[in-house]
């Protein structure tokens, strides 16, 4: 009696503990959520350029665009309802920042196990209804070259559209540019866009130069961890976006909950055979 008594107070000590250390993480990253972050003026020549951010808001699929091969296609073609989808908004013949952005999500995803076509589809669409499909065929082929992966060319989508129908998409992701009549090149913001397989948008990627491993819990977040391995989804299960840091860090709140149900997996793999005998005895 006095050996179960022991062990139950050990226990009862250790999940006492577990608690009071789970409610110290909810209390910090509560907190963490809570940090603003000052904003700064933007130059006057940059004034309604940018993202703003739409996340939750859903893209229409039925939006209508033409193919590398000159096909008309809707957004909708490249949704299977459990993939996730990563839109760049560029135009193809940027001198500059356009290209920055596809060489580093190229990079980034050479960096990946996921493949284009098997766990994700990736949609380059141009915001400059001058573009036709001649010059995303030839964009295509070049970043395929660069990216060196047989077999995913199905993966990989680049398109042009009319004004109306990029005025409509540009809105629905709040996307903002703007052509400057002296430089005759379009002004514009860098992101790669992160929407789940129905469409809704999840996560916006900031830049020219992305963490693939930042790169990959984005699309296993919207996907809602049910593409990829299993590490894979403990991995996004485990951590939480930091907007400020344009990047995933540990959410110490699920880490103890993982670490919670570890110790009580343990726990009750050492107590049941206790009860069991200590049951036995007493029969």
């Amino acid at each position: 009696m006095t050996k179960i008594f022991s062990e139950s107070h050990f226990i009862a000590v250790l999940l006492s503990s577990m608690l009071a250390l789970t409610a110290k993480a909810a209390i910090y990253s509560g907190d963490a959520r809570e940090v603003g972050v000052s904003s700064t003026e933007a130059p006057k020549d940059l004034a309604g350029i940018g993202y703003t951010e739409k996340r939750g808001d859903k893209i229409d699929l039925n939006l209508k665009f033409k193919d590398e091969d000159g096909n008309e296609v809707s957004l909708g073609k490249y949704y299977d309802g459990k993939h996730p989808v990563v839109i760049s908004p560029v135009y193809y013949a940027c001198p500059g920042l356009c290209n920055f952005h596809l060489n580093g999500v190229v990079e980034t995803l050479k960096k990946m196990d996921w493949s284009a076509g098997d766990q994700f589809q990736y949609v380059a669409i141009s915001f400059d209804p001058k573009e036709g499909p001649d010059l995303a065929k030839a964009k295509k082929a070049s970043y395929m070259k660069i990216y060196d992966r047989k077999g995913t060319e199905n993966g990989w989508h680049f398109l042009t559209g009319d004004a109306e129908t990029i005025k409509k998409f540009t809105e629905q992701i709040g996307f903002k540019y703007k052509w400057d009549p002296e430089q005759k090149q379009w002004m514009h913001a860098s992101a790669a866009v992160v929407t789940m397989p129905d469409g809704e948008i999840s996560r916006y990627l900031h830049g020219i130069i992305f963490d693939a491993k930042t790169f990959k819990l984005a699309m296993s977040e919207a996907a809602d961890g049910k593409v990829g391995t299993i590490v894979d989804k403990l991995v996004w299960f485990c951590s939480h976006y930091d907007p400020h840091q344009s990047k995933y860090t540990l959410y110490a709140f699920r880490v103890m909950q993982m670490g919670g149900l570890g110790i009580i997996l343990i726990l009750g793999a050492i107590l049941v055979p206790v009860w069991i005998r200590s049951r036995k005895k007493h029969v």
